[in-house]
């Protein structure tokens, strides 16, 4: 008798954390996993505004699957486009465009989120966004590329429109996008002696009333100063209202010249979630606390994908979508899994938030650890070593603090690698959410496999 076959989708801190433990917990030949993925890596994305920066390298923040042999797993290198749970088989469409079924007895669906994005005209073509490796080197050539070509031209309507940032989105992302792109301009500006530095402006703006909410008034006060003494304006209560290839209109009527829009507007569930035709609470698959789809034999999801409920805060509140909650899911998940496999009962999902860490660059930070507020190096201190002790493996560990060090001695770097120069990227060609099928087209796909069984 062929044993269970376990699909895991997606290699986000969830899906890996899931499959580490799986591989470290059944007995040999006691499951087939298989994890889908697009890359063979787990990215850490709270890093990420340092890659756009410069202070890490692209491969520090992203850790190989493949580099140890002892582990088990089968990756197959594409994308879960659609699931029929009734037949059990997830749709993926291969790297190479080859579109398979892959027949599962249990699936965990880790399939993350994607860039949020509103029906404002002009957004999704000139536009730019921070959600995945490739985003994050793109933007790094994109902003010292607009340096380049200020520099170069002698249109001085043009310099000024190409020395103008945006960045939508007041939250983590954006703040920290920010705040580690202007570091990184401030720097770059004295090698261009042609340019004045005071042309140079970044704007962050977000529609809500306040920055970052979640870490309190004082600490998102204290960010906020720290934001506007580095001469970043930010506007609250703002957003855009329509963003061209020169310019950009705010909601507030102002209308700046500007050739970078950075759009950090929050994050919604993979489209693949609404392929399943499940109940879903803002878009997030909506599971039990023992992360299992009611309903659905053998369907778990955790993660950003999830709307896993928060049963320390109650009230019907769900998990919100941090790495600290997707890892520890993880480890759950994985032990539900096997107790459903062995007979055994499941566990509630249960966790309380350790606090929130805001790396600002340089030696200005504000975290809030177990509710205590901090700024300034004491919470840089701490920001770093989150990030450094959730790293998974040693190496990476080595390569981020080798890194941080590096930056600390030696400074930025403006080295621009021409990538996609020719070619500007916006946020359609990143994330790819237009692949995904419909109910019907997934039940013309599994057919032939439901055929077989």
């Amino acid at each position: 008798m062929a044993p269970p076959r376990i699909l895991v989708v997606g290699a986000g801190f969830a899906g890996v954390e899931c499959v580490r433990r799986l591989e470290r917990r059944l007995a040999p030949g006691e499951a087939q996993i298989t994890l889908v993925t697009p890359f063979s890596y787990q990215l850490y994305l709270p890093l990420l505004p340092q890659v756009a920066s410069g202070v890490l390298t692209p491969q520090s923040v992203a850790v190989s699957l493949r580099r140890s042999r002892r582990h088990r797993t089968r990756i197959v290198p594409g994308g879960a486009i659609g699931v029929d749970t009734q037949a059990k088989v997830c749709v993926i469409r291969k790297i190479t465009d080859e579109i398979v079924n892959e027949p599962y007895d249990y699936i965990v669906l880790a399939a993350g989120s994607v860039t949020r994005t509103f029906d404002i005209p002009g957004l999704l073509d000139n536009a730019r966004g921070m959600k995945t490796l490739a985003e994050a080197a793109y933007v790094r050539d994109h902003v010292i590329a607009q340096l380049d070509l200020a520099d170069a031209s002698h249109d001085e309507a043009e310099r000024a429109s190409r020395l103008q940032f945006v960045v939508v989105g007041g939250g983590y992302a954006g703040t920290e996008t920010a705040a580690c792109l202007q570091r990184l301009t401030t720097s770059a500006v004295r090698h261009y002696p042609r340019l004045d530095a005071r042309l140079i402006k970044w704007h962050l703006i977000d529609i809500a009333p306040k920055l970052m909410p979640e870490l309190g008034d004082k600490l998102g006060q204290a960010a906020l100063e720290v934001l506007r003494k580095r001469n970043i304006e930010v506007s609250l209560g703002v957003s855009i209202a329509e963003a061209g290839p020169e310019q950009v209109t705010f909601t507030d009527g102002r209308v700046l010249p500007c050739r970078t829009l950075i759009w950090t507007a929050g994050v919604a569930a993979s489209p693949l979630i609404a392929t399943l035709g499940a109940e879903t609470v803002r878009g997030r698959l909506a599971v039990t606390p023992q992360l299992n789809l009611p309903g659905a034999d053998g369907v778990f999801s955790l993660g950003d994908a999830a709307a896993v409920p928060d049963l320390v805060k109650g009230d019907g509140a769900v998990c919100p979508p941090t790495a600290q909650h997707a890892m520890r899911q993880g480890r759950v998940l994985a032990d539900n899994l096997i107790a459903s496999l062995r007979h055994q009962p499941l566990r509630d999902y249960v966790h309380k938030d350790l606090g929130l860490v805001v790396d600002l660059g340089g030696k200005d930070a504000v975290s809030k650890p177990l509710g205590i507020e901090l700024r300034g190096l004491p919470a840089q201190a701490v920001a770093r070593g989150y990030h450094w002790s959730a790293l998974r493996t040693n190496v990476a560990k080595t390569r981020v603090m080798t890194n941080w060090m590096l930056n600390a001695v030696a400074g930025d770097d403006f080295v621009r690698t021409g990538f996609q120069s020719r070619k500007p990227a916006t946020l359609r060609d990143f994330e790819y959410t237009d692949v995904y099928l419909t109910p019907e087209q997934i039940k013309e796909h599994t057919a032939a496999t439901v055929i077989r069984h």
